[in-house]
């Protein structure tokens, strides 16, 4: 398929909040192929629509050691439980070479529609709920570093791998 041009923080896109989808189409199909074809370009974790210029509530997550390994789609995220606690380093695509420090849930259940359509339950825990949590709010118009305590930080690419994230920036 084809990457798509990541937008950075300070583009008006990423303070909308999302249109649900309906219906699947072949638009959208390919929509979720290239986001994780841009999301692996890039070496994050997770990507939501809104980062590549489309409205629509749907994410994509992989934060597996090898690429689609633990590979998830959710169209019309809903976060239904949460619990516990984490406070860690978070990066994100729209905010490229920084990060911060930024409390979660340590787990969270999460309903949503796969690129079926078909309704399902994911559960996470530590970085997968991070990334949950992390993209769902893009689909609201929020971006992370409303969130962070303390001050942003400059990252290399390098620092940014070791993050406690896993494998660089979550979307």
């Amino acid at each position: 398929m084809a990457t798509r041009q990541v937008r950075i923080y300070g583009d008006p896109i990423l303070e909308k909040v999302c249109r649900p989808v309906k219906e699947m189409t072949p638009r959208l199909q390919e929509l979720i192929q290239d986001m994780f074809d841009t999301m692996y370009e890039q070496n994050g974790v997770g990507l939501a629509a809104p980062q590549v210029g489309v409205l629509r509530r749907i994410v994509v997550i992989d934060v597996g050691e090898e690429r689609g390994e633990e590979a998830y789609v959710l169209i019309n995220p809903e976060i239904i439980e949460t619990s516990g606690e984490q406070t860690g380093q978070e990066g994100c695509l729209s905010v490229p070479g920084q990060a911060g420090n930024v409390t979660r849930p340590n787990y969270v259940k999460v309903r949503a529609l796969d690129e079926n359509m078909e309704p399902y339950e994911l559960e996470g825990e530590e970085l997968l709920a991070r990334a949950i949590c992390h993209e769902c709010d893009h689909l609201d118009g929020i971006v992370y570093v409303t969130k962070v305590e303390g001050e942003l930080f400059d990252v290399t690419e390098e620092e940014d791998e070791d993050a406690e994230d896993g494998s660089g920036s979550e979307g």
